[in-house]
């Protein structure tokens, strides 16, 4: 069987009094704002072009490692099988 939640009877939704919504004013001396640091283009384009370059370089230096591994493994293999038939 499924419970069903039920209110009292006398229950009322509370309704929440709306706010005017007011800035406090304050007497206090505040730092001016700093502007941000302008970035040019050729700043993010250089960056961006280094990034890959870089991605590029460590995907050739895994590509030639997992060559060297597999040549390693087959060279391996090689002398073994030449060793066993003399």
């Amino acid at each position: 069987m499924l419970f069903k939640p039920e209110l009292p009877p006398n229950a009322h939704t509370p309704v929440a009094a709306p706010r005017a919504h007011e800035h406090a004013v304050c007497s206090c001396q505040h730092a001016p704002r700093r502007a941000l640091p302008t970035v040019s283009t050729g700043a993010v384009v250089t960056v961006l072009v280094g990034g890959v370059v870089l991605t590029a370089l460590l995907a050739a230096v895994a590509v030639s490692a997992v060559a060297v591994a597999v040549a390693a493994v087959v060279l391996r293999s090689l002398l073994k099988d030449r060793s066993h038939q003399r």
